[in-house]
């Protein structure tokens, strides 16, 4: 069994890096960025400057929208009744339209 690897300091640009084993491994290490001796964030992959300014600063991430599984737009309610043939029709009967007007639904139905 070999033993675990020795703590690595070194620096990324303005971002102090150390690197110590990982507990219970023998060959992972966690990088710890440090920002003027103060801890930023950790990470299990070696850390590159645009890493570190992630850490430092991270983008702002807009607010979730409630999920409502209740609402479903475009069905109808469970128990609601069938719509109406003006409803099909959106708004306009078959006595309505003018006598010159033929519908394709009406022709199929008629063949």
């Amino acid at each position: 069994m070999s033993l675990p690897v020795d703590s690595k300091r070194f620096m990324v640009g303005k971002y102090e890096v150390i690197a110590q084993p990982l507990p219970h491994s023998v060959h992972m290490l966690r990088y710890t960025v440090f920002l003027h001796k103060t801890r930023i964030g950790a990470m299990v992959s070696v850390p590159t400057e645009s890493d570190c300014r992630f850490l430092e600063k991270p983008p702002i991430v807009p607010p979730l929208k409630i999920f409502y599984v209740t609402h479903r737009p475009g069905r109808p309610k469970k128990g609601a009744q069938p719509p109406s043939a003006v409803d099909r029709n959106h708004g306009v009967t078959h006595d309505d339209l003018a006598s010159g007007i033929s519908l394709p639904a009406m022709e199929k139905s008629a063949e």
